[in-house]
């Protein structure tokens, strides 16, 4: 296009636009919106760009003359400005520029553009949670199974392409440790963002990626918000209330949430093991009540100091308490010897609470765009006290009865600090700097006792009674730098990490580690021609283990079962690579991307037979003992794709999956375990009224080896409906899970001399109904949602 400018302009100091575009309500950064530059009066096209995840655009090397800037972002009115590059001032800086949401007109539908129920970009995952009918009155855990090649098992355990070594971040900061998905209420949250492949300015931490939270926060001018409440069959309770006003400078919000639910479920659990030349088996099999009651409350300040300076304060306080309740019959056998029947019940009781600190600072100057510094601490205060119980209702006289208890008492504190700072060389490189320091201490005991008949008081056993105390401190830096050109962009960085720990368990010993890590990364990116985008990305990364898979600090899961650390357990070190390609056209957006992970001294959970426990026992029983090894190498590899296609005007339809090879070493012999495995989900969002929106979605989880066994397929269907009231003041959803009750988890395993199947069966046929009020302009959606092509989102340090 230079060809069409005049000579004599192209011959004169070239000129420059740059800017950044916001959202106006929220003042988020819109990435990947089109910039293009016109010239005057015939609106011939000069340059282009697409604004950066940060929202910023630049277009250099333009000749002086009279031009037209126009912006363009899926969801957002487009925006138009008219600039003069002259002599004089051949740069125009544009500043912050904001971008107001719009309504676009399909045919008879009226849809608001805004964001989709899961965005797929080359670099992460963003699940918008209000816009997913399916997870109303669910958990962050339910939202999640949405997610390409992301499975959570019945103790809300997360993996990633077969990868448990997933880190959980609340608003951008580590999450505190009692913190499990499928307690959090999905009400409580704004968006999910699942990082595949994280680059410099993430913490290292995660060899299965980041998943991090992000928590609702009104920032809308005026009042602004919803309340909610759900209720589900057979006991279910989920109520919510966010508000926020932002007057000017000052933006001040809350969030208040209450969850208590009961569940219902039923399990099997069949075990052989040799030991001594004789073979011994149980077979459990019994039914479950589990009752969950989580509050939360969260109040929050946002305060402009200046156009270029902004301060953030936010405090919240959470409260988890679990009480469940495991009745079944076991049966023993014992060679030839006639088996022994007894009625168990196993009772668990949790009370934990949260408390979080956290501050912002954020500093840019208008006279250098791109200019930014970030600085932020946060203190987490965990603590709590679990009670295990395990008694014997009902068997032989011969058979011991005494009941047994293990109350763990813990307190976690966890301090942290970064700053950030990015600075541009010119209009197309910059570098990037950030230090971080996270420190976590956690003294504790967990005392153990016996009730030697019914009706005793239980006795404190001191040979099986614990005190310990776990510190950590994990001083990090990072270096980044960036160029772009026309069509490329390239980014390296390089992360150290240092992790010093010092673990003493009273009586069993004391550990210690210190260990200096490198981690680079990579990623290159080309934008192609019509809206296709192909990123290339590697980083190394690693999981360390946390500190209940350290410790050597035995927990009582029933009277067979028990789980401990390992105090020579190592981190885990992975390489991870990503080739993405993005096209968009007029209905439909597609995401593909190959993957490739592969990681040494691999952390496997093992259960093995605890020989000695089992002959200090004396009864026909044998005792089962589950810790933590350093397993060899994993390796995953395959592809995922998404794909988002609005068929009409009211029907919208996701479908996004994964096929990859799983490879891990085999724990009984030589060698590796390997399969072909996957996840597939599907999602159709239907109108068929102005008010009306239905949802229907099925997921499936295919087969999946583990080092001692394999997991058996998961699937399921949901149905869910939005009826809008009151001129969209208001909104009724209701909500069936797993419509055809097909939702089990299944577990084979083998050891030498152990062989273990486990079947487990929660209640996951559920039906909610749930009521929404808006506050002020924060209304639901009129109809199917638009795909955008990235999310602002992310996080630092």
């Amino acid at each position: 296009m230079a060809g069409l400018v005049p000579h004599a302009l192209s011959a004169q100091t070239p000129g420059e636009v740059s800017g950044t575009l916001l959202d106006q309500a929220t003042h988020q950064p819109l990435p990947f919106a089109n910039v293009v530059l016109l010239q005057l009066p015939d609106s011939a096209l000069v340059a282009h760009a697409q604004t950066t995840e940060n929202g910023r655009f630049a277009l250099a090397s333009i000749p002086l003359g009279h031009y037209l800037v126009r912006t363009q972002a899926l969801g957002y009115q487009p925006a138009r400005r008219l600039v003069a590059l002259t002599a004089a001032a051949p740069a125009a800086r544009l500043g912050e520029w904001l971008a107001a949401p719009v309504p676009v007109q399909l045919g008879q539908v009226v849809v608001q553009g805004e964001q989709a129920a899961l965005v797929d970009d080359l670099d992460k995952k963003v699940i918008h949670v209000s816009k997913d009918l399916s997870s109303t009155g669910g958990t962050a855990a339910d939202v999640l199974q949405k997610v390409p090649s992301v499975a959570v098992d019945e103790n809300g355990q997360v993996s990633l392409r077969g990868n448990a070594g997933v880190t959980l971040y609340l608003d951008g900061q580590p999450a505190p440790s009692s913190l499990r998905l499928d307690q959090l209420p999905a009400s409580r949250l704004e968006t999910i963002e699942v990082i595949t492949n994280p680059g410099a300015r993430y913490s290292a931490q995660g060899a299965g990626g980041i998943i991090n939270l992000v928590q609702k926060k009104q920032a809308k001018a005026g009042w602004n918000g919803e309340a909610m409440t759900t209720v589900g069959t057979y006991n279910k309770y989920n109520a919510s209330l966010s508000l926020g006003r932002r007057v000017g400078k000052v933006n001040v919000y809350g969030n208040l949430n209450g969850l208590n639910n009961e569940f219902r479920g039923s399990a099997g659990l069949r075990q052989v093991a040799t030991a001594e030349g004789r073979t011994t088996g149980t077979d459990q099999t019994g039914r479950t009540t589990r009752h969950q009651a989580n509050e939360a409350l969260r109040l929050g300040l946002d305060y402009s100091l200046s156009s270029e300076q902004r301060l953030s304060l936010t405090a919240e306080l959470y409260k988890n308490d679990l009480r469940q309740t495991s009745d079944f019959v076991t049966q023993l056998t014992r060679g030839a010897a006639p088996s022994l029947i007894l009625r168990n019940q196993n009772l668990e009781t949790d009370d934990l609470y949260t408390a979080r600190l956290a501050s912002n600072y954020r500093r840019t100057w208008a006279t250098h765009p791109g200019r930014e510094l970030t600085a932020s601490a946060t203190y987490t205060l965990d603590g709590g006290t679990v009670t295990t119980e395990q008694r014997v209702l009902d068997g032989p006289v011969s058979y011991p009865r005494q009941a047994r208890r293990q109350l763990l008492d813990v307190t976690i504190q966890m301090p942290s600090a970064q700053v950030d700072y990015v600075h541009p060389l010119d209009d197309k490189r910059r570098w990037g700097a950030g230090l971080k320091t996270d420190l976590m201490v956690t003294p504790g005991t967990a005392d153990y006792s016996v009730q030697p008949t019914d009706g005793a008081e239980f006795v404190h056993q001191a040979a099986d009674s614990y005190r310990y105390h776990y510190r950590q401190v994990l001083p990090q830096a990072y270096g980044t730098y960036q160029q772009k050109s026309s069509s490329w962009d390239y980014q390296v960085g390089l992360r150290a990490e240092f992790t010093g720990l010092r673990a003493r368990v009273q009586p069993a010993g004391s550990t210690s580690q210190e260990i200096f890590n490198l981690f680079p990364s990579a990623t290159i990116a080309r934008t192609l021609p019509h809206d296709q985008r192909l990123q290339l990305s590697y980083a190394r990364r690693l999981n360390r283990p946390n500190f209940l898979q350290i410790i050597a600090l035995p927990i009582y899961s029933d009277a067979r079962n028990y789980v401990v650390g390992n105090p020579s357990l190592r981190p885990e070190y992975v390489h991870v690579a990503e080739l993405g390609h993005q096209a968009a056209w007029q209905a439909t957006t597609l995401s593909t991307t190959l993957f490739g992970r592969f990681a040494s001294q691999s952390i496997q959970s093992l259960r093995t037979l605890d020989t000695l426990a089992t002959r200090r026992s004396g009864q026909p029983d044998f005792i089962a003992r589950t810790s933590y090894q350093n397993l060899g190498r994993t390796a995953s590899y395959g592809l995922e794709l998404s794909l988002t296609h609005s068929v009409t005007a009211w029907w919208k339809l996701l479908v996004n999956g994964s096929f990859y090879r799983n490879q891990v070493t085999s724990y009984a012999a030589a060698g590796t375990r390997a399969n072909f495995t996957g996840t597939a989900y599907l999602l159709n969002t239907l109108s068929p009224a102005k008010t009306l929106t239905v949802q229907l979605s099925s997921n499936y989880r295919a087969p999946l080896v583990v080092p001692q066994g394999r997991l058996r397929a998961l699937y399921g269907l949901d149905v869910a409906l939005r009826q809008r009231l009151l001129h969209d003041r208001a909104a009724v959803t209701l909500r069936v899970s797993d419509l055809f009750n097909t939702r089990r988890q299944y577990t084979q395993l083998e050891a030498a001399g152990l062989t273990a199947d486990l079947q487990t069966k929660y209640e996951t046929r559920v039906g909610y109904v749930g009521f929404t009020w808006f506050v002020g302009t924060n209304k639901p959606a009129s109809t199917i949602d638009h795909q955008p092509k990235g999310d602002p989102g992310g996080f630092g340090g």
